[in-house]
């Protein structure tokens, strides 16, 4: 039996994958990747590595998580080294926590490598600090896209009345729920908020608006793309760096 290692592929830009990503890369046997992990790390594998391309896009998986934890334990069964390449941080709303749960079950060595995650990484090229000092003491990251099957919503709405800076991750289909519920719940309908579309990368595109009218700006932009939302995005026109 082989072992699997969970990977963080970064948010795009093929620098911010780690040294110890690059690693197991190098001596992969096979690679089960995601869209959203940079298709030039695979460029980066040795001679005869195979390749499995798993990735989910709006509305169409290639295949459904459960086939996917198949893969991976069918691999494990036949590879000695293999790499699970997950677009950003395995464990921020990446299915890895499942896929280790899963191998552990069957009794498959695995190990975690951490990913630079885009919740992070995509608003600062966009030049928007998380937090920043008599700003945002805190952020939360939220998922944008709940199971469709949920009666109830999880995400604690009236948790979300503080300053806190909040990054949703996969919302850009709900941008104009989220916007409302946030008003809702009382935040002023000219709050700010950004939209970053393919951070990190050279087709990357910043929309900054508020609540109230950043669905029409950003309704076009391209996924994959975050919502960040708080005063820190007015920070944007003094820390942009990377020119998008």
């Amino acid at each position: 039996m082989g072992k699997v290692y969970l990977t963080g592929a970064g948010p795009g830009d093929i620098e911010l994958l780690t040294l110890k990503a690059l690693k197991v890369i190098k001596k992969a046997d096979v690679i089960v990747y995601d869209r959203l992990a940079n298709p030039d790390i695979l460029k980066e594998c040795k001679s005869g590595c195979e390749f499995i391309y798993v990735g989910k896009e709006d509305g169409k998986h290639i295949l459904p998580q459960e086939e996917i934890n198949r893969v991976l334990l069918e691999c494990a069964r036949k590879y000695d080294t293999v790499v699970r390449l997950k677009g950003g941080d395995p464990f921020v709303f990446g299915r890895g926590g499942e896929e280790g749960a899963f191998l552990h079950e069957h009794s498959v060595e695995f190990e975690v490598i951490p990913g630079v995650t885009s919740a992070i990484s995509v608003p600062a090229y966009a030049g928007i600090p998380v937090t920043h000092r008599g700003i945002s003491v805190s952020f939360r990251v939220v998922t944008g896209h709940e199971a469709p099957n949920k009666e109830v919503s999880q995400i604690p709405w009236q948790n979300f009345k503080t300053d806190d800076t909040i990054v949703f991750l996969m919302g850009l289909h709900n941008l104009e729920k989220i916007a409302k519920k946030l008003i809702e719940i009382g935040k002023p309908k000219d709050f700010p908020v950004a939209v970053i579309s393919r951070g990190t990368t050279p087709e990357q595109k910043t929309v900054v608006g508020t609540l109230e009218n950043i669905y029409q700006k950003a309704k076009d932009l391209p996924t994959p793309a975050l919502i960040v939302v708080g005063k820190v995005v007015e920070l944007r026109e003094s820390l942009r760096w990377f020119r998008d």
